[in-house]
């Protein structure tokens, strides 16, 4: 029976993006170099593991009074000026070397300022390998005893690898070999002592849980971006006599001279992934040998002596290593002939030269150029950067400008979820560089916010592990037991050879003697054992054969009932999946109603929020005119509520001033009648003369004395002074406000308030301890004597803690001149004496008149006169 060969299961197409969820900030790194010499100025401390901190050096000022500005910055981690090699690729580096043996992309760069360590960190020194010896050494550490032999990949113009089988390989090797071009080189070679030291770590690294059923190719190339042009490092350009290349001379160049190198231009494979079409890719089986590639290209790269490093690289320089791996066949012996089971990774290692600042560099010609185009490509990547940032914290769409610039579009796959990104910043911490390394420190923090999405693990082929190291213990096993039975071991004994030792060896047939009758019996003995050995042997053939046959048909009989219950089970499950599909269809399109009425849904709820926003606001507004207008009431009642109590305190008031003036003046009226009652009878009871005589000024103050000893109308009534008039408002405790400007009057009558404070310019303090306020105003009246008024106002407090005074009432005391008065005679009647109230003797006319009036009069603002005159209250000088 014939079986038929099963084909190895494909693997999977991936879609890219599937995993864009699991995202991965880049890793950026910060690496200190020592000083060139232990006097100089500093500018950069580490902090921590994770921090640094820039201070201004001196001759900096950054604020504008002066003061120095420290800054501090934090990374991933940290590595002082102590850091060995080996501590930053363990850190750093050996992650992603393990990423690539799995089959994941990587990329790492170092970013910083010209002279700042770069190339010694990637490269290395004597004695003190870099970065990327370290990782070529994990790599072949890793997959030495894996390796293929060469050929058996190769590489195309595509950015893939073909695979073929050893034959195809060893003609490819032995035609090669043939050629006259210079040859690959060869691990056994002697090492180049110019780097031996480089590649010599000590230090043995591997990467974990390799796949050994696979064989794995290693192929490096090495490019230059000059002036945004790209360079292949490792191309070999041959010379042709036919035609000859012109130099910048316009003459023909010589074999010995320098032909340029062709740029060399970006495609993108099928998988959408950027790579430099046409460049060279070399295999390599051993480190020495990948380094010895690379050292042949360092030589190429482009440098120049700048004011600022004698050695300046003068363009980015990007090593790539490319790991292909192919899974063994089902028997573990050759490589599977399917390129769709190939896996490609790349680790990229990117040199990017210093940026400068041409004041600094003194840099002019092609110096000048080379420093524009590399601050310009390394600003595009910083707005590369920014541009990601801004997309990923803000939910914007913004188009990230990675074709501005060869080194940017080179790597925009590694951005999109390709693989890891990590850069190492190195910073010189020398005052000099200190602008320069704010910079870069800016640069490295806000590259530290890009995510970039999460490789995607590697496809299983399918086929089932271990099958290398069971065919090669098959092979042992089969080569041990051939030793045990002394039988040959080499690869060429066939299965004859083996089945015709298992008989018994034939003796010697030679007959030299005619009696001789032992030699043939012993040979039919021996024919006979080896024909009873064959039948046997054809019996248990047979027997075998019989039931491998038997068995062949259970297992037809098996497999057949197998066949037609996975049929069956298929045919089950392809209605159970056809009722799915439909289930699923259906809720597709549910799904889609369902959405599409969330989006409505959700338009609306917009539209409700914004309409709820509106309304909040507007009732905001409409509360808090309410209570500005309640509030308002409430000052306006509560000062209505004031006003009230004050009129109703005024007009009580003045009711009670009213009522006791006229109190008074009915008083006086009767006071006065009673006196004008007493002079009528002294004059009618005493003797009559013959000739009236005028009464003298001494008979007249008899009578003042003796009208003002008779007891008065007025009950309880205090004795009225002599030389003082009382203020009908001196209850209260006054501040009597006399200007200094007043002139001294000599009137008999003069206001008088007790316990008042006498004050020549009103102030707080004795405001705050009364309670009534009096002004003593002089004004010249128009018959050219004084006037004195006096405004009476009540104090007040105010809600600021001061006071305030509102006038109520006004006293206004007059001087007359008796001159312009006449004198009136009482010849003929005598009755006529009596003084009556509008007429005044001459005696009379010689006093003050004092006349009280009250608030509100047309004297002047907030004055009144009353309508009646006041009693006229009159005091002999």
């Amino acid at each position: 029976m014939k079986s038929a060969k099963s084909k190895t299961p494909r693997k999977p197409l991936f879609k890219k993006g599937s995993q864009a969820s699991l995202k991965d900030p880049v890793g950026v790194y910060c690496r200190v170099r020592p000083l060139s010499f232990q006097d100089q100025e500093s500018c950069i401390e580490v902090i921590n593991d994770t921090t640094v901190q820039l201070h201004t050096p001196e001759g900096y000022r950054i604020n504008r009074n002066g003061d120095y500005k420290e800054t501090q910055y934090s990374f991933k981690q940290v590595f002082g000026t102590l850091t060995t090699q080996k501590e930053l690729f363990d850190v750093v580096a050996n992650p992603l070397v393990d990423d690539l043996v799995h089959g994941k992309n990587g990329l790492l760069f170092t970013y910083g300022v010209t002279g700042s360590g770069k190339t010694h960190t990637m490269t290395g020194s004597p004695g003190d390998g870099g970065l990327l010896p370290r990782c070529l050494n994990m790599i072949f550490n890793s997959i030495g005893a894996f390796q293929a032999k060469r050929f058996v990949f190769k590489s195309n113009d595509r950015n893939s690898m073909d695979i073929q089988c050893e034959v195809d390989a060893l003609l490819e090797r032995q035609k090669r070999e043939a050629l006259p071009i210079p040859k690959t080189p060869s691990n056994k070679r002697q090492i180049d002592p110019e780097f031996a030291d480089m590649i010599n770590v000590q230090e043995f690294c591997k990467a974990e849980e390799i796949d050994e059923d696979s064989v794995y190719g290693v192929f490096v190339s090495y490019i230059e971006i000059y002036n945004n042009y790209i360079y292949d490092l490792l191309e070999e350009v041959p010379f042709d006599p036919i035609k000859p290349k012109w130099n910048s001379c316009n003459t023909p160049v010589r074999n010995t001279d320098f032909i340029p190198p062709q740029s060399k231009m970006l495609r993108e494979d099928k998988n959408h992934n950027m790579y430099v079409a046409g460049c060279t890719e070399v295999e390599v089986k051993s480190t020495e040998e990948a380094f010895e590639v690379f050292w042949r290209g360092q030589k190429k790269r482009r440098i120049a002596n700048t004011q600022l490093n004698r050695e300046s690289s003068r363009s980015h320089s990007v090593f790539i290593i490319k790991l292909a791996q192919a899974p063994l066949d089902a028997d573990g012996d050759n490589v599977l002939q399917e390129k769709e089971q190939i896996t490609l990774s790349q680790l990229s290692l990117v040199d990017l030269a210093g940026s400068e600042r041409t004041n600094r560099t003194k840099a002019e010609g092609n110096r000048l150029r080379e420093a524009g185009n590399i601050n310009q490509s390394l600003m595009t990547l910083r707005t590369c950067m920014e541009v990601l940032r801004e997309n990923q914290m803000y939910g914007t769409n913004k188009m990230v400008p990675y074709r501005d610039s060869k080194l940017t579009h080179l790597f925009k796959n590694y951005f999109d979820g390709e693989g890891k990104v990590r850069m190492i910043v190195c910073v010189n911490p020398k005052a000099e560089d200190y602008e320069e390394s704010l910079q870069v420190m800016r640069f490295a923090e806000m590259t530290q916010e890009v995510e970039v999405a999460r490789p995607v693990d590697k496809v299983i082929c399918g086929l089932t592990p271990g099958r290398r190291y069971r065919n090669q213990a098959f092979r042992e096993e089969l080569t041990r037991r051939l030793e045990l039975r002394g039988g040959p071991v080499g690869d060429e004994q066939s299965v004859t050879e083996l089945l015709l030792q298992s008989f018994p060896p034939l003796p010697s047939c030679e007959i030299l003697d005619v009696n001789d009758e032992q030699t043939l019996p012993r040979l039919i003995e021996v024919l006979e054992k080896r024909h009873h050995v064959r039948q046997m042997m054809t019996e248990e053939f047979n027997k075998q054969v019989v039931a491998f046959r038997a068995m062949l048909q259970e297992f037809d009989n098996a497999v057949l009932n197998k066949d037609n219950y996975i049929h069956g089970k298929l045919s089950e499950k392809e209605k159970v999946i056809s009722g799915q599909k439909a289930e699923i269809e259906r809720l597709e399109k549910k799904t889609k109603t369902l959405e599409y009425k969330i989006e409505i849904l959700e338009k609306t709820t917009t539209i409700y929020e914004e309409d709820k926003r509106n309304l909040q606001q507007e009732l905001e507004s409409q509360n808090q005119k309410l209570q500005r207008q309640f509030s308002d009431k409430r000052r306006l009642e509560a000062r209505l509520q004031g006003m009230v109590t004050e009129t109703t305190m005024k007009w009580e008031k003045e009711c009670e001033r009213r009522v006791a003036a006229k109190q008074l003046e009915m008083q006086n009226k009767l006071w006065v009648k009673d006196e004008k009652l007493k002079q009528l009878k002294a004059i009618v009871t005493e003797p009559k003369n013959d000739k009236p005589e005028r009464p003298s000024r001494e008979r007249d103050r008899e009578k003042v004395s003796q009208r003002s000893v008779s007891p008065s109308p007025i009950p309880n009534a205090p004795p009225i002074r002599i030389r003082h008039r009382r203020s009908r408002s001196a209850g209260d405790r006054w501040v009597d406000h006399k200007p200094a400007s007043n002139v001294q009057t000599e009137t008999v009558m003069q206001p008088h308030v007790p316990h008042a404070i006498t004050v020549a310019v009103a102030n707080e303090k004795a405001l705050a301890k009364c309670e009534k306020y009096m002004l003593t105003h002089q004004e010249l009246a128009s018959d050219g004597e004084i006037e004195t008024k006096l405004i009476k106002g009540d104090v007040f407090k105010t809600r600021g803690g001061g006071q305030s005074v509102q006038f109520t009432d006004i006293e206004t005391l007059k001087q007359e001149s008796p001159t312009g008065r006449k004198r009136r005679s009482s010849n003929t009647a005598p009755a006529q004496e009596v003084v009556t109230e509008p007429e005044w003797t001459d005696v009379e006319t010689r006093c003050s008149v004092a006349v009280e009036m009250r608030a509100g009069s047309q004297l002047g603002p907030g004055y009144q006169h009353h309508a009646q005159p006041k009693l006229m209250i009159k005091e002999c000088k």
